[in-house]
């Protein structure tokens, strides 16, 4: 059961600032990921250098910063955030995100962006859930970093089947022409946000709209990357 607001979300202890939402002792516990390539977010050799695979078939963003692999307690708090409607979870999670890509620019010398899109849901989808969870997540870090967001730069154009129960061919042939672009981003670089990267066709497919349009670059930010 999750705690109320006002303690950490793992073990409820009192937090002297609720809206970090985790203790030090459960930031610090939470399972690190191993070395993996800067570029697809995969295990790698090499945390600074695109892996054998990003050489060969790059995927269309630049760089991929993740939290975690899709495993406990991250796992648990993103079933009760997306599925639950626990919204309140967004902001820690959000502060997840930006303590992640704090430390890989440090590490790789990342871009500040210009601009925070979110990975957009289908109407239906977004009416359903009562909210889009990489929308809030994207919301605090615009807030944050003082970057550009606009919700509605990214529409989807049409329902597609869920994702997660798909096949990776079929899952690539869901998505095409699923995503539309409202904004001009010539030049721009730009930090996407999701809440899962699972085979990365989603991201893949917006980042391929984006790089069409001019972007300058893309940076996958999300809280899990699943190995």
């Amino acid at each position: 059961m999750l705690p109320m607001q006002g303690g950490c979300w793992l073990c409820q202890i009192p937090l002297a600032l609720p809206v970090q939402g985790l203790c030090s002792y459960c930031l610090r516990a939470l399972p690190p990921l191993p070395l993996c390539c800067p570029r697809c977010g995969l295990p790698a050799g090499d945390a600074l250098v695109p892996c054998g695979r990003c050489l060969q078939r790059p995927p269309p963003w630049q760089q991929l910063i993740a939290v975690s692999d899709y495993c406990s307690p991250l796992s648990f708090l993103i079933a009760r955030y997306k599925f639950s409607g626990r919204t309140a979870l967004s902001v820690m999670l959000a502060r997840l995100i930006l303590l992640s890509w704090l430390a890989a620019r440090r590490q790789r010398g990342l871009p500040r962006p210009d601009l925070i899109l979110a990975v957009p849901l289908h109407h239906q989808r977004a009416w359903r859930r009562g909210f889009n969870q990489a929308d809030l997540l994207a919301r605090s870090l615009a807030r944050w970093l003082s970057c550009t967001y606009d919700p509605q730069a990214l529409t989807r154009r049409r329902a597609a089947l869920i994702q997660h129960r798909l096949g990776a061919q079929a899952r690539k042939r869901n998505l095409r022409g699923a995503f539309q672009l409202e904004i001009t981003v010539q030049d721009r670089h730009i930090a996407l946000i999701d809440d899962v990267v699972t085979t990365g066709n989603t991201v893949a497919e917006v980042s391929r709209l984006l790089m069409r349009a001019g972007a300058a670059s893309v940076q996958i930010w999300c809280l899990c990357r699943t190995l």
